[in-house]
């Protein structure tokens, strides 16, 4: 005895199509590749760390205190604020982003009853409408005795590495 089967042809289209798109897809699936990492450091520092470092998309900027290039640390909050602030932008500079680029910040004052002050420099780095989403706290202790210390996070522009900037 013999058994004949008939298939709709739409049908029969259908699954055709199906396995052609499942057998490509198969072929397009590639694995995850690891984030580039880029460590971005001031050639003339003996600091243990980096300025700034790109992972992925995203530039994490060292904190930075007041200190001047012969690392004195100015009479002032303003003159702090401003020295931090410009140390900031360097670094971020280094790493191939502006302060545009900034979206979140974090902010360690040694007298919170300097926040008003610290906040009068701060503003003038960033566009209005580009605040970044920012914390600020007291701290304790900071490094060479600074009044305050920042760090911040940029974004980095999609595809874009050290050798292409």
């Amino acid at each position: 005895m013999t058994t004949t089967m008939t298939m709709n042809p739409t049908r029969a289209t259908r699954i055709c199509g199906a396995l052609l798109f499942a057998s490509a897809l198969a072929g397009c699936v590639t694995t995850p590749q690891p984030p580039v990492v880029e460590f971005f450091r001031d050639p003339g520092s003996r600091l243990p760390f980096s300025s700034a470092v790109r992972v992925g998309d995203v530039v994490y900027l060292s904190g930075a205190i007041g200190a001047t290039a012969d690392n004195r640390i100015p009479e002032g909050i303003e003159a702090q604020s401003r020295a931090a602030m410009d140390n900031l932008a360097a670094s971020a500079k280094m790493a191939g982003v502006s302060m545009d680029s900034v979206f979140k910040c974090l902010v360690m004052l040694d007298d919170m009853s300097q926040w008003g002050a610290f906040n009068a420099v701060y503003a003038t780095y960033f566009k209005p409408e580009r605040l970044p989403a920012r914390s600020a706290f007291g701290a304790d202790g900071l490094a060479l005795g600074a009044t305050l210390e920042v760090e911040c996070m940029a974004v980095a522009p999609a595809g874009r590495t050290r050798a292409t900037r």
